[in-house]
């Protein structure tokens, strides 16, 4: 093995791990797709989660080949990102909490989040950049072992990601089984309108 190969290697269970913890937590998308699963089912959710993951992994992409950079030059387009980012998460907020209770008139009528409007969103998304840019500072190489590393950690992402996140609408699924009346759902979407409006402050700091 050469000594890259051994350096690649001892990066993939930290890169892992990383990505999971990251993935897992709470944020934007993860209220998102509890609230999603919760009135739409997991099925229906699928588009949103894989274009979360597509998000993410375009955004490492870009921040290894220097969008991070870009920022840092011209800051005036990090702080039009937020502002769009923030709009956008304050109407999904809302349209979140005022959603009726699901029935088959309504739910014909009601769409999950697109898979491209997902991906879109986390490049206004603050959680997304914070993984996108520590994990590209932390887990690539330097020399000519970074193309192969941030692919890596690239691919690590992507792996980890879906099943992380995965289970915050199957979580959502769960919640939505035990809301049996309106009134219900009238405040289990209003709780997570609120959530979801709540991240806004992560945006804005």
């Amino acid at each position: 093995m050469t000594q890259e190969a051994a350096e690649l290697t001892a990066l993939l269970g930290p890169a892992m791990l990383f990505a999971f913890s990251m993935s897992v937590t709470p944020g934007p998308n993860n209220m998102m797709l509890t609230a999603s699963g919760a009135n739409f089912g997991f099925r229906r959710t699928l588009p949103h989660i894989m274009g979360v993951t597509l998000g993410c992994v375009g955004l490492m992409a870009a921040v290894a080949m220097g969008l991070g950079a870009l920022f840092e030059r011209w800051p005036i387009i990090q702080l039009a990102l937020k502002v769009v980012g923030s709009v956008y998460l304050l109407w999904l907020a809302w349209k979140i909490a005022t959603a009726p209770a699901p029935s088959a008139d309504v739910s014909a009528e009601r769409r999950p989040l697109q898979m491209w409007q997902a991906a879109a969103f986390q490049f206004a998304n603050p959680k997304a950049w914070i993984m996108s840019i520590s994990g590209v500072a932390s887990f690539t190489l330097t020399g000519d072992a970074f193309l192969a590393s941030a692919l890596l950690l690239i691919g690590v992402m992507a792996l980890v990601n879906i099943p992380a996140i995965s289970l915050w609408a199957g979580f959502g699924v769960a919640l939505g089984r035990l809301l049996s009346t309106p009134r219900h759902w009238q405040r289990f979407n209003g709780v997570m309108g609120v959530l979801t409006a709540a991240c806004v402050v992560m945006i804005l700091i």
